[in-house]
């Protein structure tokens, strides 16, 4: 059974199923698992997968598997081998990976065989306790990071499989508290993101949307919630109260969970007074069956009262999904300026998938999608580029924040 998902769900709590299943069930799942990627996953060309011959690998772990959380754990594994924060289960362990980017604090990668810290979420553990970008990751729970990152690592071992495997393993499961040692400008430290609890499972917005008077300015945060329509009303209700204000921040970096284009749309007619395409879809599996590429343009209408003063999306690595949908939009109607770092690239729209015997779902990348210019989402990079090694906590250390408003200041002299 599958579904069209344009979002990246959160895991499921630890599942309320307790019963075991028989081998032959277990086997019959991870065959329908593996099939259903083989046939629908839409970027196993651009990385490089030799997902066919993965499959006798994870069969043998499967013939070991005696419990529900054993399977678990195997396909996790398996979607390893895909790299792809954007693909993954819909069920999980207590010691399943936090997913990124919805439930991870820090963005790193590896610069040549350096792990470096790339940006740090605003106001969560590893920015209170003073981990900054462009540190490089020494250890993880006193483990050295190349071995710390081997559990998470696909065989396809290349910059990005390695980059993944590092925020993984740097983001933690959801019962250990991590201990990340970084090299700093004043020497190795450890850093306890942690210390003040689990914060990551435990992340709670006051609002749907958020918003402040910034003088002439306007500002609105649009928190996580891109996957319920209740937040149409909410943002039109916002808006309405700075439609004299000349501009706008549209501030998208609490949105990693991405949503569904109802909301997008919606979101996107406020701020135009004519029909726009706003990107561009295929669907991959479709093609792989006929040999027939299947794509299309999709259409945003305007919506009553429309804002159409200068806009600036603030974006990061936390801006995914259905976000960055939203964001190349605003670029490619030319509505407004995007100022941030790179965003979650999240590959392509994903559907959601469920095995007949254990029930589990899973998620994947099925359809591309495109800036309307042609670029891949995943490939967008903001019209300004921040240097977020200069961010500290607090408001005032906002970056981001900070050169959208100087940006407004010079555009509006």
């Amino acid at each position: 059974m599958k579904k069209l998902l344009l979002v990246t769900l959160l895991l499921s709590s630890v599942s309320a199923f307790s019963q075991n299943f028989t081998s032959k069930q277990y086997k019959a799942d991870f065959t329908y698992f593996w099939n259903t990627i083989d046939s629908n996953y839409c970027y196993f060309e651009k990385r490089h997968i030799n997902w066919p011959g993965l499959k006798d690998i994870y069969s043998k772990q499967v013939d070991t598997v005696s419990n529900r959380d054993g399977f678990i754990s195997v396909l996790e594994r398996a979607m390893y081998e895909l790299y792809d924060h954007h693909c993954g289960l819909r069920a999980n362990t207590k010691t399943s990976r936090r997913l990124v980017p919805t439930s991870a604090d820090v963005w790193a990668e590896f610069k040549g065989d350096k792990p470096v810290i790339v940006e740090v979420r605003k106001g969560y553990g590893a920015e209170k306790d003073g981990i900054i970008a462009g540190m490089e990751v020494i250890a993880i729970n006193d483990v050295p990071v190349k071995e710390a990152i081997l559990p998470f690592l696909a065989h396809t071992v290349n910059a990005e499989s390695k980059s993944f495997a590092l925020r993984l393993a740097l983001n933690g499961d959801h019962v250990t508290k991590r201990k990340i040692t970084l090299k700093t400008a004043a020497g190795i430290k450890d850093f306890y993101p942690d210390r003040d609890g689990m914060l990551l499972e435990n992340i709670h917005f006051a609002e749907m949307v958020e918003s402040k008077d910034l003088g002439e300015t306007g500002y609105i945060r649009i928190n996580n919630f891109l996957y319920d329509n209740a937040l149409i009303p909410k943002f039109d209700s916002v808006l309405n109260t700075m439609m004299n204000k000349t501009a706008l921040i549209i501030d998208m970096r609490e949105t990693a969970s991405g949503g569904n284009t109802a909301v997008a749309r919606a979101i996107l007619g406020r701020f135009i007074n004519k029909e726009h395409f706003y990107q561009k879809h295929e669907l991959y599996a479709e093609e792989l069956e006929t040999g027939i590429k299947r794509s299309w343009e999709e259409i945003v209408s305007p919506r009553k009262n429309p804002y159409l003063k200068p806009v600036v999306i603030l974006a990061d690595h936390w801006t995914g999904s259905i976000s960055e949908g939203i964001t190349i939009a605003f670029d490619g109607m030319k509505r407004a300026t995007i100022i941030g770092t790179k965003l979650a690239r999240l590959n392509g729209a994903v559907y959601s998938f469920e095995m007949p015997n254990t029930k589990i779902g899973f998620n994947i990348s099925e359809e591309r999608l495109y800036h309307i210019n042609g670029t891949p989402r995943e490939l967008f990079n903001p019209t300004i580029a921040v240097d977020v090694t200069k961010q500290r906590p607090g408001e005032g250390g906002d970056v981001i924040l900070n050169s959208a408003m100087d940006f407004l200041k010079n555009k509006l002299k």
